[in-house]
């Protein structure tokens, strides 16, 4: 009997609409390769709605969604509606309506693909990071006083559970596990390490030396957990060395956990390294629900409509939730094909100078799959 998935599309906003037509095109080609179907739905959600119903989502959003085995996200970000009101409307009500407790950001330069990192090559950047999604400073616990005086007073908190910092702490070794339950080499081992089994290495970035409430939770519930993979190396990095070390050594780096606005700090860093936003893809994730996969880099509104935007992030987006519904060896073809056309077809990431159109790269990973 064929496997079927249900998967609802949000091509969002700008060049949003035109990357999701290639990464559904190279989804569609998964599924007939792989002995699979999937049941498309779409949905409007984006700035254009909002302009002309003045309504960001729907009440019953976050429910209908449910109904889904995975949601692909394009690009959220209109020229005509003010920053934050999407982002915030759309973005974060569904991370946090969805519980969505994860963000998860492989960090991978692909063959061909230039980074700015004197030296470094596809073997040196291939790390993960798993950052928590749904608590710390963004869910907006302060307030504003006397505002407008030159008295004004801002406060914004961090604040975590321990129930929120362990299930994200359990969700990061249990991806250092999977990196390597295919015998995967991990670099950055030492012969003692191998010796004793030790199959990857997790690190903990965190800022116990000011921050030393949050993190002391943090670093606790690390290592208690960590007693419980014992064949997983830990490590741990301060956020601004862990910024250092991302570009000087980032092959020291396998799976790097985190909060929720240092995660959002360094994963940008982190895509710069692999070759820009152009290739950088994301999930938030609900490992118990449904989880919404998506390219990171912005809707480019310039481009709309030119032909000329890169679609790997978003056809990389479709590798992660291909992997994500249980789809794994569609998800390693998928991610292969991309390799293949990064190191051997395109001119360049950028827009407009990658040799192909948008739509041909989209071709040239279904027939390279």
């Amino acid at each position: 009997m064929t496997r079927t998935y249900k998967i609802a599309v949000l091509p969002g906003d700008g060049t949003g609409p035109e990357v999701v037509a290639e990464g559904l095109k190279v989804l569609d080609a998964a599924a007939g390769k792989f002995n699979f179907a999937v049941e498309q739905t779409r949905f409007d959600w984006g700035g254009n709605r909002y302009l002309a119903t003045g309504s960001v989502l729907p009440d019953d959003a976050a429910e209908t969604l449910k109904k889904f085995d995975a949601v692909f996200l394009g690009a959220i970000g209109h020229p005509n509606v003010k920053p934050g009101i999407l982002e915030k409307g759309i973005l974060l009500k569904l991370r946090f309506d969805l519980d969505q407790y994860i963000n998860l950001r492989p960090v991978k330069l692909y063959p061909g693909v230039e980074t700015p990192l004197a030296g470094k090559t596809p073997a040196d950047i291939d790390y993960v990071v798993v950052r928590e999604n749904t608590g710390g400073i963004y869910t907006g616990i302060g307030g504003i006083s006397m505002k407008g005086t030159k008295d004004e007073v801002a406060v914004q908190s961090m604040v975590y559970n321990r129930m929120q910092v362990e299930r994200c702490i359990r969700f990061a070794f249990e991806q250092a596990v999977k990196r390597h339950s295919k015998a995967r080499p991990w670099r950055g081992l030492s012969e003692k390490d191998i010796a004793a089994g030790k199959i990857g290495q997790l690190t903990l970035c965190g800022k116990t030396n000011v921050l030393t409430f949050v993190f002391d939770l943090w670093e606790r519930t690390f290592y208690e957990v960590a007693a419980e993979y014992p064949e997983i190396k830990t490590d741990y990095c301060h956020v601004d060395a862990t910024c250092m070390w991302m570009v000087k050594n980032p092959e020291w780096f396998d799976v790097i956990v985190t909060c929720n606005i240092f995660g959002d700090i360094i994963t940008d860093l982190g895509a710069m390294t692999q070759g820009g936003m152009g290739i950088a893809a994301g999930g938030n994730i609900n490992p118990e629900g449904v989880s919404m996969f998506e390219p990171i880099g912005g809707s480019a509104p310039k481009y709309t409509g030119l032909g000329v935007i890169n679609p790997l992030a978003a056809v990389s987006a479709v590798a992660m939730l291909l992997d994500f519904i249980g789809e794994t060896r569609a998800a390693e073809a998928v991610e292969k094909s991309v390799a293949f056309v990064t190191g051997k077809k395109l001119k360049s990431m950028a827009a407009g100078k990658m040799g192909y159109s948008t739509r041909e790269v989209g071709d040239l990973i279904v027939e390279n799959l």
